[in-house]
């Protein structure tokens, strides 16, 4: 399971990812990463985020068009053994990633659920993001 220090829970810095970030499309998935910002202290010497380090950390949006409350959640269950399985894929450690699920992931299994996000972050577009500065 992914530990909560390991999870994205600022609206901002799901914004900043899907907007600014890396899409990368599966079956039941859709996965965004970007590096994160370093903004930081901002012009005006004012904190305007929380130093962070010891990353990936991963976002999750699983709507209502996934199903009712409990295959919502079972599915946000299995997306996160998923990630805490292969977060050492992503391209750098200091990456925010936001999977999106599709309807279709309330019928996919742990393991193909794993499958594809192991196969979204070690997709080529991806792989370019450790390189960014």
């Amino acid at each position: 399971m992914t530990a909560p220090r390991h999870r994205i829970s600022r609206r901002s810095d799901f914004s900043r990812t899907l907007r600014n970030g890396v899409r990368v499309s599966s079956r039941d998935l859709v996965v965004h990463a970007s590096p994160v910002p370093t903004m930081w202290p901002d012009p005006r010497n004012v904190r305007s985020d929380v130093a962070m380090t010891g990353g990936p950390w991963l976002g999750l949006i699983v709507s209502k068009a996934v199903g009712p409350a409990v295959t919502r959640h079972a599915v946000a269950r299995r997306l996160r053994a998923a990630f805490a399985e292969t977060m050492q894929s992503c391209p750098s450690p200091e990456t925010f990633v936001v999977v999106r699920a599709h309807r279709s992931a309330a019928l996919r299994s742990s393991v193909e659920l794993a499958e594809q996000l192991q196969g979204a972050l070690t997709h080529p577009r991806l792989a370019r993001l450790g390189d960014r500065p």
